[in-house]
């Protein structure tokens, strides 16, 4: 049982170029964490220092942002689609 987790173009050099990874299911926080050890110089670009997601990522179970259904502890279960959105700068 797998989510997939599809990596936003600027973090992709901390994935070997992976656009997506298929990670076990369970907790959204489980399934960073997984993709963290295996891409450690992720963690430093995704958790502030407190462990907790750097308040300019969001992350998203298909369309809804995990911060609305229950942050870290949120599902994310067999076939999910979990997005990550780094902070965008300019305009």
């Amino acid at each position: 049982m797998a989510v997939v987790v599809k990596i936003p173009t600027p973090l992709r050099r901390f994935t070997a170029g992976k656009r997506q990874m298929e990670l076990p299911a369970g907790t959204v926080g489980g399934v960073l964490s997984a993709l963290v050890a295996g891409c450690p110089e992720l963690g430093e670009r995704l958790y502030a220092g407190d462990g907790e997601l750097k308040s300019t990522v969001r992350v998203f179970v298909g369309e809804l942002d995990i911060e609305a259904i229950g942050g870290l502890g949120a599902d994310a279960a067999d076939g999910a689609v979990v997005s990550i959105i780094p902070p965008v700068a300019g305009a």
